[in-house]
């Protein structure tokens, strides 16, 4: 018998916007996690050229990418520079600079960061609503 897998910490969420990219990370956040994340990323920035982006941080414990690679690393940065407008990200703790430092959104996208409370307002500030799923 094998032991469970881990679960991934990136999961995507719906909105009623096609422009508006959402995620939610949770737990360890691991170079594996960031290599997935791009390839959602490129997914999404084949089918829209521009897109906003909601990263929703919900009892995010580590983020540890020593092990991502420079390809994916150029990629998520560069990639991110030239998709995306504005960048929300939902946090009450001290992790929103560390994954802001990740997508690296420089100059030409306006990125805010919300308390989880105000999660509702980054919401408006994108002009979109989740789906929330049926289970």
């Amino acid at each position: 018998m094998r032991p469970l897998e881990r679960v991934p910490a990136v999961r995507r969420l719906e909105t009623d916007k096609s422009t508006v990219f959402a995620i939610e990370i949770t737990g360890e956040f691991t170079s594996a996690d960031a290599e997935n994340l791009c390839g959602l990323l490129e997914g999404a920035f084949a089918i829209h050229p521009t897109l906003d982006l909601l990263v929703r941080l919900v009892e995010l414990q580590e983020v540890d990418t020593a092990d991502l690679s420079p390809e994916t690393s150029s990629f998520m940065k560069e990639h991110v520079a030239q998709h995306v407008g504005r960048c929300a990200i939902i946090d009450d703790g001290s992790w929103a600079d560390r994954v802001t430092r990740l997508f690296d959104p420089g100059d030409g996208i306006e990125t805010r960061h919300f308390a989880t409370d105000d999660e509702p307002e980054a919401w408006r500030w994108l002009g979109a609503n989740e789906i929330e799923e049926n289970i």
